[in-house]
């Protein structure tokens, strides 16, 4: 047996080693080549409102205490990490996260009405420039479905407006968000997905503003439309919708950003749950400091409690208009002989939330019961 001994220089050796390794990582990565300058692809505009999906943490397996100062995701961080994006449309990027003293907290403090005022007058105005196919909207998931319910309310647009969140930091493992992200954009990039309103596109169901809501503390199914279901899905082959919106949104809203009042005067408009012997005062309470409006979140189909409707009966004497939801989260609230007695409004099936800015929005235009229950059969 003889030993043959193989001497290659330092630098030659190093060579070699280095292209093994990028040849291995440029297979396992398979990164898309850049599409060719002639193809003219959609121009979608990613808009951060921060979230989890805007967030890091320390190790990979951080998935519950993340985000924080210097713990956050740039936009353009988002586009240089999905490479395949490229292959989909033109990306820009914009900053509309809370302002700078409330965005480094750990939780969302931001969501405000003059934030929302500030975000919904900028998506009018991407909206109203022809350069723009759709707009992907990034956001935490804890208030995310009330933020897109007024952007569906109050923006005039037949474009795409897609809001995506991530369950898990952008660096945890097993992480929602880059995939969820990727979709959001496939949608907003689709031509099918115009005149629908805003949607909300999570673990690959695409849902309606209107409906969406979280379900689940942690878990990546959360976001459910639990009474009509997902419009449609963003399959890996596919963007396919199998419902249409039936209720007035953006382009058919008589709400516009533009017009409505400035958001320090956006009328007071407050929920009241209802459980077993809750008492009056907490409503009476609500009318002392000046609401003009209460949502009750009623029991069963939709019944105050407790000495509840005395006090609403009090509120309704100084002008309170109540409308009243089902704590249930399924089903609608009926219109009944008892209830059109009661003058307290039916809000069909939306949440309480939801019902608590539509309320906002028809109080901007009237106070009238009889109108106002007109707005919430239409919306």
């Amino acid at each position: 047996m003889h030993r043959i001994d193989l001497f290659l220089p330092r630098a030659a050796l190093a060579a070699l080693t280095l292209a093994c390794c990028l040849s291995l990582t440029l297979h396992a990565q398979e990164i898309p080549p850049l599409p060719p300058k002639e193809l003219k692809l959609p121009h979608v505009v990613l808009m951060s409102m921060g979230g989890t999906i805007a967030s890091k943490g320390d190790t990979r397996l951080n998935l519950t205490n993340y985000g924080g100062k210097g713990m956050r995701v740039e936009p353009d961080e988002w586009v240089s990490d999905l490479p395949e994006v490229s292959l989909i449309a033109r990306i820009t990027t914009e900053d509309f996260r809370a302002p700078e003293r409330e965005r480094d907290a750990p939780f969302e403090h931001g969501s405000t009405h003059a934030h929302w005022y500030k975000v919904a007058t900028r998506l009018q105005e991407l909206a109203n420039d022809p350069s723009v196919d759709g707009v992907v909207v990034t956001h935490g998931t804890n208030v995310m479905a009330e933020t897109a319910w007024f952007m569906n309310l109050v923006v005039n647009t037949k474009k795409p407006i897609v809001f995506v969140g991530s369950q898990r930091p952008w660096t945890g493992i097993s992480g929602d968000g880059p995939l969820n992200m990727y979709n959001a954009i496939r949608v907003a990039a689709s031509p099918v997905a115009a005149n629908k309103g805003v949607l909300h596109a999570m673990n690959q169901n695409i849902n309606a503003a209107r409906d969406v809501t979280k379900s689940s503390a942690y878990r990546v199914q959360t976001f459910q439309s639990i009474d009509v279901g997902a419009m449609g899905v963003a399959d890996p082959d596919i963007v396919k919708f199998y419902l249409e919106p039936t209720r007035r949104h953006t382009f058919k809203s008589e709400f516009n950003i533009a017009t409505l009042p400035d958001p320090a005067k956006l009328p007071n408009v407050e929920i009241a749950y209802a459980y077993t012997e809750v008492p009056g005062y907490i409503i009476d309470a609500m009318v002392a400091n000046g609401v003009k409006g209460i949502v009750v979140d009623g029991t069963g189909a939709g019944s105050p409690a407790g000495s509840q409707m005395d006090a609403i009966k009090r509120a309704q004497a100084k002008g309170v208009v109540v409308v009243v939801t089902a704590r249930t989260h399924g089903g609608r609230v009926q219109d009944t002989p008892r209830r059109r007695e009661s003058g307290i409004i039916p809000a069909d099936n939306l949440l309480p939330e939801k019902a608590r800015i539509l309320l906002q929005l028809a109080l901007t235009k009237t106070t009238d019961p009889k109108e106002i229950k007109r707005i919430f059969d239409e919306y």
